[in-house]
């Protein structure tokens, strides 16, 4: 559960604290108020990609932290990224300078790591995603989701991979001499560029975590050893006037029993005072104010930028692109005589890549029959009385690849009589919506909190009592999320929370509301188009819809 999320400078956010509530969470207000962009600032602390466009205006920076209860993290990820707790705190910053920094508590992370931790606790589901339903591309991703088969197209793209490294060999010997020892001075040099400079994953974000004590270390060491004298040095001088007072004290205290705790807490602040002048005595003996030093990190710091820009924009892409290289080499360096050995193993690689696609197309088949059963289930009640939703797969094996032989695509039938077709060919912008409802509920699995931006696009009237009631149920087993537009689904939330951006003359600024009693019928109302005046007749409808909505 996502226990609070706070914004400052996120677009036109300025300072958002949200306390959330288990259950349905409904985002309500007028069009552009920033609801979504509530929904935006999540992605962004849970490793999204970030820009400058994030940044409001006349901000130096800007930070998103959310709190995540942690009983839902699997233990994996507890100890990699060491969580301890009941709850841990996720941040993420952006400068003007288009610099983000990530933490998970006080620890400082790469954006990667946020995202591992967002795949597991949150799916989204956007305003524009249940476009991705009209593509068949994306439909195959999703089959693979529900069928939990990562391991075997993990194990079909290696084979894949394996086959077109084989073919590249094999097309390597038809280079001309002249290409293939351009190729491989090209190649030579920046994979001996990057292996020179000996990269070390986090190294980055290690220096960038030294520099400043480095840049400061003069200034540094010269407080340390003034502080050092004042609380040791000028001491030994005999200067020390809490000795002086402790040895009174203990007199006293032979004569008058009480001031034993009096004495006790001086002797404790004594001891305090020796350890921290301790303290600053190793900090100042180990302060590194070698100007070669400095140098040294900030040439190296520049070394990393520079490879960085050029391989990829983090340390474990560069490496990657070593790897690459050496592949590359090697597969130019093969002689002629080698064909033959390479087209025989690539006979035996292809052999193994078919047979990996065929378990895996039998897995999918099987899958397949589950999820038509279960989205069906969840979307029949969403106003379709005789729904059918069918995932067509053909398995082809001349059009093999890195995830299998197999297309995939959703096929689709809201009415009686009408036969399957694909759904970018049938469905209307409403069915769009609730289908992916169905398909998202299915699919989140134990995915703890799910997220939907305006699910409820084109819909309406009696089916948007559905929508809400679907909405609600898949609430009762983790939070959700729902930025809406539409009363009937609003009047189902467990917490409901008001948008709304005000506009002065230099600025726009966001505020939102928890919305309570009569403010929250108020708001009913105003989202079912009518009047909300507490004896006006929208005012009484929206309580009505409320009452009903509790009531189903």
């Amino acid at each position: 559960m996502l226990k609070n999320l706070q914004i400052k400078n996120f677009a036109i956010l300025d300072d958002i604290n949200l306390d959330l509530s288990a259950g349905l969470n409904v985002f309500s207000g007028e069009t552009g108020a920033g609801k979504s962009i509530i929904i935006e600032a999540l992605g962004f602390v849970l490793g999204a990609r970030a820009g400058l466009s994030m940044l409001k205006e006349g901000a130096q920076d800007m930070s998103v932290t959310a709190v995540f209860e942690t009983e839902d993290l699997p233990q994996k990820l507890l100890r990699e990224y060491k969580i301890t707790g009941p709850a841990v705190t996720l941040k993420r910053e952006l400068d003007s300078k288009g610099k983000t920094r990530g933490f998970i508590g006080n620890a400082l992370v790469p954006a990667g790591a946020l995202a591992a931790l967002g795949e597991v606790l949150v799916d989204f589901h956007g305003q524009h995603d249940h476009h991705t339903l009209l593509k068949s591309s994306e439909h195959l991703a999703m089959l693979d989701r529900f069928a939990k088969t990562q391991k075997d197209v993990l194990h079909v793209g290696q084979l894949y991979a394996q086959m077109q490294d084989i073919l590249a060999k094999i097309n390597a010997l038809s280079l001309s001499k002249a290409e293939k020892e351009r190729l491989l001075d090209l190649y030579n040099f920046q994979h001996k560029e990057i292996t020179d400079a000996a990269l070390k994953p986090g190294e980055d974000i290690e220096i960038d975590n030294a520099l400043p004590k480095l840049k400061h270390s003069g200034k540094l060491k010269e407080l340390a050893e003034t502080a050092y004298q004042y609380l040791y040095e000028e001491e030994a001088a005999g200067i020390d006037l809490l000795s002086k007072a402790l040895k009174n004290l203990r007199d006293m205290c032979e004569l008058d029993e009480t001031l034993r705790p009096l004495l006790a807490e001086l002797e404790s602040s004594m001891r305090s005072l020796e350890d921290g002048a301790a303290t600053i005595y190793n900090y100042k003996e180990h302060i590194n104010v070698d100007p070669q030093t400095l140098d040294d990190m900030l040439s190296r710091q520049q070394k990393i930028a520079k490879l960085k820009s050029k391989y990829g924009p983090e340390i474990s892409d560069v490496l990657a692109k070593a790897e690459e290289l050496k592949k590359q080499i090697d597969s130019l360096s093969f002689s002629e005589e080698k064909e033959a050995e390479l087209r025989a193993q690539l006979a035996v690689v292809k052999e193994e890549l078919l047979t990996g696609a065929m378990v895996l197309h039998e897995k999918r088949v099987n899958a397949a029959q589950k999820l038509d059963a279960r989205v069906t289930a969840e979307i029949k009640p969403l106003g379709f009385a005789e729904v059918k939703f069918k995932t067509d797969i053909i398995f082809e094996e001349e059009a093999v690849n890195a995830t299998g032989a197999d297309s995939v695509e959703f096929l689709f039938s809201p009415n009686p009589g009408t036969s399957l077709k694909p759904l970018k060919n049938i469905a209307s912008g409403g069915e769009m919506s609730r289908v992916m409802l169905g398909l998202k509920t299915v699919l989140a699995g134990t995915v703890p909190i799910m997220v939907f931006d305006e699910i409820d696009a084109g819909i309406g009237g009696t089916t948007g009592l559905q929508v809400g009631e679907k909405l609600r149920a898949v609430s009762a087993g983790r939070q959700t999320l729902c930025v809406t537009h539409l009363a009937q689904v609003a009047a189902f939330g467990a917490a409901h929370f008001n948008v709304n951006k005000v506009s002065a003359k230099n600025s726009t600024r966001v505020i939102l509301t928890r919305l309570e009693g009569e403010a929250r019928t108020s708001e009913i109302a105003r989202m079912l188009g009518s009047t909300s005046g507490k004896t006006s007749a929208g005012f009484k409808h929206a309580q009505e819809l409320m009452d009903h909505c509790r009531g189903l």
